[in-house]
């Protein structure tokens, strides 16, 4: 059974071998190359916003410069609010994340596998997909009060769906032949899926987990913008409510930044799965 993995592994090792001693390695293949070029980007909508601002075609009424931005960043870094908020938002989106992905792989594992499962939980669960996240709020307020149950619940609900969607369609496209192997090496049921299926499955996991995250901070927001304290969604709505557009950036940045930081850890995941499995 891991034949063909191991012999695809060899020959991807013996093509890099190949192209280090030709000197043949593509430039988009270079680390220095994508972290370079990943940041121009971002340079470039800096210097766009600066210049903006500096020039007074945009009022700062409207679009602060990222001097005020970082000045109210600042600020708040020095009150000790900044990263208490950063803190308490990254938590709670990674314990929902958790355990919306567990119970994503769990359902989407037993639907996919399961024809049975399937007709009896793929209906209900699609349309529950289709409720608004702000919809769920009201309920879970009544249900959990506005402490942090509700805020997670609330997280685990958006990171479930979208691991559930994608394994569960994967697996039923798996490569019959490889099931059938592993079913004559005396692979059954758990060991058969832990094994065989779900190492096939490994890319869309990995997808699903990445929507998962994304989905977690939208939830995450949805959540702190209306029942919340603290956090980066509290921060944006008494923003909002104190008119302080400069904080409202800040605010956005930070989810941006966290976001991109959480999702690499995805992608630390991604390398040593493929490494294991793929």
């Amino acid at each position: 059974m891991r034949a063909r993995p191991e012999v695809a592994a060899r020959t991807e090792r013996s093509e890099r071998r190949e192209q280090s001693r030709s000197g043949r390695h593509p430039l988009t293949a270079r680390r220095w190359f994508r972290v370079t070029a990943g940041a121009v980007l971002p340079l470039i909508l800096l210097l766009v916003w600066q210049l903006s601002t500096a020039l007074g075609l945009v009022s700062t009424a409207q679009l602060p410069s990222p001097e005020m931005v970082g000045a109210a960043g600042l600020d708040l870094a020095q009150r000790g609010l900044l990263g208490q908020y950063a803190a308490i938002s990254t938590q709670r989106v990674l314990v929902g994340f958790a355990i919306g992905s567990v119970l994503g792989l769990a359902f989407g594992a037993l639907v996919g596998l399961s024809k049975a499962s399937d007709a009896f939980f793929a209906p209900t669960l699609g349309a529950i997909r289709a409720v608004p996240s702000l919809a769920w709020i009201p309920l879970l307020l009544l249900w959990l009060g506005i402490q942090e149950d509700s805020k997670i619940t609330l997280i685990a609900i958006g990171a479930f769906f979208p691991v559930y969607t994608t394994v569960a369609s994967s697996l039923r496209h798996v490569d019959r032949q490889l099931v059938e192997a592993g079913r004559a090496f005396g692979l059954n049921g758990l060991k058969l899926f832990l094994v065989v299926q779900l190492p096939a499955v490994i890319p869309s996991v990995i997808s699903g987990l990445r929507l998962a995250l994304a989905q977690a901070w939208l939830f995450l927001v949805a959540a702190e913008l209306i029942a919340s304290s603290m956090g980066l969604g509290f921060l944006l709505i008494e923003s909002q409510n104190n008119g302080r557009i400069d904080r409202i950036f800040l605010a956005i940045i930070m989810l941006a930044v966290l976001g991109k930081l959480t999702d690499a850890l995805v992608g630390v995941f991604e390398t040593w799965a493929n490494k294991k499995w793929a």
